[in-house]
This record gives structure tokens, sequence and C-alpha cells, in this order.
């Protein structure tokens, strides 16, 4: 661990993805540390957070520099940093068929993620903490109209960015239409649905789009999802956050792929012990 030091250049500055946040500085140390060059800690944190960052500093190989508030709050306005910053490589988003190779690891159980033009980033920033949490196999974005991964938004995930793979594609209506290709089911979350998430069968390949809480999904996205489905409410409000919206769903396709799953055991299970009798 060092203390102070010069601050660093706009143009070196660049050349970093700026990680705030204790948490999400912590878990990126925990889970992608060969990505993390060094770790800024406000000169004045103290205690058992600032013991704990500069310890998986220190056990990953992972720089620790103690630095004034200033310097943080520099590199990382307008952010609740809380005193800690990690200097990551540029984040480079992943291959789309990447993403989707990643999904063929469990077939018939495929789960992405595509955010249409959601702009807000703390918004983009809590689906993607969302869909890390609920196992989804990636997240795909619109290059245009649509937030973009800053260190405001990394923040928001708490560190999730690290599990969940995240593409960004050109055409987002070329991207679905090679998605029904490869066989999976487009299935758009629209308040009108007549289908509710319940009825809904999630036992296979599928692509969950999500819109934004204002505009919902775009006409073109609309066209190209084999079916529509709506969380049911009281009606006394008339949508849910995204990221809310999305844990409702994501709760729900992993409510039923466990319960199928426990299903299939059991009839294993008769038929191996129909076959021993």
């Amino acid at each position: 661990m060092s203390r102070g030091g010069a601050r660093i250049s706009a143009e070196k500055e660049k050349q970093f993805s700026l990680i705030p946040g204790f948490h999400a500085v912590r878990e990126s140390l925990v889970k992608t540390p060969e990505k993390i060059m060094e770790i800024w800690i406000g000169v004045t944190m103290k205690g058992a957070r600032a013991e704990e960052i500069a310890r998986l500093g220190a056990e990953r190989g992972v720089p620790v520099r103690f630095r004034e508030l200033s310097e943080i709050e520099a590199v990382a306005p307008g952010t609740a940093h809380q005193g800690f910053v990690a200097l990551g490589e540029t984040f480079t988003y992943k291959d789309l068929e990447d993403v989707i190779e990643r999904s063929h690891q469990t077939p018939g159980h495929g789960l992405l993620i595509v955010a249409d033009h959601i702009t807000d980033e703390g918004n983009l920033g809590a689906l993607v903490r969302t869909a890390a949490f609920f196992g989804a196999h990636g997240l795909i974005l619109p290059k245009d109209r649509s937030a973009k991964i800053t260190g405001k938004l990394l923040k928001r995930t708490s560190g999730a960015h690290a599990s969940l793979p995240i593409a960004r594609v050109v055409n987002l209506r070329r991207t679905l239409d090679l998605l029904s290709e490869k066989g999976f089911w487009i299935i758009g979350a629209a308040g009108e649905a007549q289908e509710t998430i319940y009825h809904f069968d999630w036992d296979r390949d599928v692509v969950l789009v999500l819109g934004s809480e204002s505009k919902g999904l775009s006409h073109s996205v609309r066209e190209r999802c084999h079916a529509l489905v709506k969380i049911p409410g009281s009606g006394q409000v008339e949508s849910l956050n995204v990221s809310v919206a999305g844990g409702v769903i994501l709760s729900e396709v992993l409510r039923q792929r466990e319960r199928k799953g426990k299903g299939d055991r059991l009839l294993l299970k008769k038929s191996v012990e129909q076959r021993r009798g």
C-alpha cells in the first residue's frame, strides 16, 4: 500500500474503467482481480471496509493506494464512490457469439436478456445486477439510444457486471432474428399482454426482452416476439421499474425450471426403482 502520489492525467485516465463504491470494488477484486490495475482508498477511510479492501488487494497482487478524497472525486465526479475506486481495464463488450455460446452450456435452459433501448443508467445498472443474481447467461444492448456501460453504471451493479457477459449490437432486430434462428423463444414483457408470466412455460431457451418503463417495447422488437407476457398486478400502479419487473419475471423462470428439474429427478428415481423391482 502507498499514500499520495501524483494525480493521473486526463489522457491516462481514458485508458481506465473506473469502478466506484465499496461493494463494486470488493466484487471486482473477488471475481476479476486480473482486470484491476490498482485500488484507491480515501485517506480518511478507516475500519473494517478499508482493511478488507487492502487485504483483498494484497492477496490478489493488486496495488492499493491511499488518496485524498479530492483526488478520488476528480476521477469519479458525481458518483457515490464512498471513498473507494478501482482503476481497471477499459470495459469491453463481449461478442454476441460468445454470449450465445455461454447460454448453450445449459441446453434447453438458455436465458438471455435484451434491454430494448433503456436510456437511464441507474435502471440499466440495476437490471445488470438483477440479471446476474438470477443467473442469466448474458445481456444484450443496442448500440444506439441506450445507456452505455460507465463507471456510474458499474457502481449501480455493485460488482455484478463481473458475473454477467454484456454484448452490444448495431441492429436489435437482426439480432433477435438470429437468436430465433438458433432456437431461442423471443419473449417480450408487456403490460397489455393476455398471458401472465405464471402461465407461460419457461422450460426452454429464452430471450427475455424488457423495454423502458416509459416507452415499453419498440414496435420492431414487438413484431419479433413469439409471445408477450405480463406481470399481474392490482391495477393501482400502471407499471414497474424495469429492473424490478425483470426480477419478478426471472424469479418465476427460475422457480419453474427448478420445479421441472425436481420433477424429472423424481421420475428418473421411480423408473430406476421399477426396473430394480
